[in-house]
This record gives structure tokens, C-alpha cells and sequence, in this order.
């Protein structure tokens, strides 16, 4: 060789096949974005303006919800129906609307409701009727409290199942139509207890 160095020349670049390694990663992060976006456009809807999550906190409503129980709470029922006496409700608290509770729709507008020597009566149209709540509080007995209130359009009377120990309308008075959040539909935890929540047939 005579001691001379040969030039080796380096194979030429295939540009070609990088530029399609470089479309192919591009075009599967675009495809990625484009099926994050239609996600969220189905789905922000739905958690904030049809379902929405709910934690209970405390004891107002035991047995039927104890603390720590999570719910879905559906937002959209009352645009088309009215609620009901039985519903579980989550209301913004009058008092203070950063608040939220969870109770159960006992009066309607236009009733007055009593509560004497433990029990609930229902006034409306001349009639007189004793509440039965066996349905949703079979080992139950008396409702404290001693009171007469009537209730104008869009009021409601709401009471906890855990009449004891709930800070409720017997406290603040009356529920306006406009703080009612949403109907408690479905219990999702605990698992064990995982069901719908059943609507009282009075």
C-alpha cells in the first residue's frame, strides 16, 4: 500500500426513510391528541353538567349513607321533572352556598309540614296525612323537634335520615328550589355496597 491511506467514502444518508420515521411519530401523537380531545368532549360534559361525584361526610344520613360513601349525583332529572318527596338530595346549604349537604326531600310547595310528638304530618287541600317512612327507615321511631311551617312554590322541607344528629330544615329553615343540586342515583363505594339508590313509593 506504500504507507498511503485509502478514503473510505461513508454510505449517503436515506433522508427518504427518516422523513417517514419522522411523519409516522408525529402522525401517531397527532392521532393521540385528536382522541384525548373528542374524550373530553364527551366526557367534561358529563361530569360537570349531567353527573357528578359526591363524598358523604358525617352522620346525617345513617344507616342508608354513612361517611365515606361515594355517590353519583345526576344534575340533569330536575330540568324536566320535579323532585319528590323521598329523593336524596345534594343542596347547596342557603346559608352559605360554598356548602354542600345531603338530605331527603320530606316537604313539597305548597304543604305545611308539623312535626309534633315525633311525628311528621302533611298538610294540604284539608287533608292531614301522617308520613310513613318505614320504607327508608324501618327501625325508626320518632323525629324530634316541635314545628309548623308552610312551605311557598320552589320550598322544600328536607330532613337527614339520622334524625338525631342532622343539621337540617329544622335548624335553617326552609330548602329554595334553586339550591338543589342534584338526585343521589347510584352508590359506587363502598364495592360491597355498590347499587342504585331506591326511590320510596309512598
Amino acid at each position: 500500500m506504500n504507507g498511503e491511506f485509502i478514503k473510505i467514502n461513508p454510505e449517503p444518508k436515506n433522508t427518504k426513510d427518516e422523513d417517514k420515521g419522522i411523519k409516522k411519530y408525529f402522525h401517531v401523537i397527532w392521532e393521540f391528541l385528536k382522541i384525548v380531545v373528542v374524550a373530553a368532549i364527551i366526557v367534561l360534559p358529563i361530569r360537570y353538567f349531567i353527573f357528578q361525584p359526591f363524598v358523604v361526610k358525617g352522620e346525617s344520613m345513617a344507616p342508608n349513607f354513612q361517611s365515606g360513601d361515594y355517590l353519583i349525583i345526576d344534575e340533569i332529572s330536575y330540568f324536566i321533572s320535579e323532585p319528590k318527596r323521598g329523593d336524596v338530595v345534594v343542596l347547596k346549604y342557603p346559608l352559605d352556598n360554598s356548602q354542600r349537604f345531603i338530605k331527603r326531600i320530606i316537604g313539597l310547595p305548597g304543604e305545611t309540614i308539623e312535626i309534633k310528638d315525633g311525628k311528621i304530618s302533611i298538610l294540604k287541600d284539608n287533608q292531614n296525612i301522617v308520613l310513613d317512612e318505614s320504607k327508608y327507615l324501618p327501625d325508626f321511631k320518632d323525629t324530634e323537634g316541635n314545628l309548623r311551617i308552610t312551605l311557598e312554590n320552589d320550598e322544600y322541607f328536607v330532613l337527614g335520615d339520622n334524625r338525631q344528629f342532622s343539621y337540617d330544615s329544622r335548624r335553617w329553615g326552609i330548602l329554595p328550589r334553586k339550591d338543589i343540586i342534584g338526585k343521589a342515583i347510584f352508590r359506587v363505594f363502598p364495592l360491597s355496597q355498590m347499587t342504585l339508590i331506591p326511590e320510596p313509593n309512598y
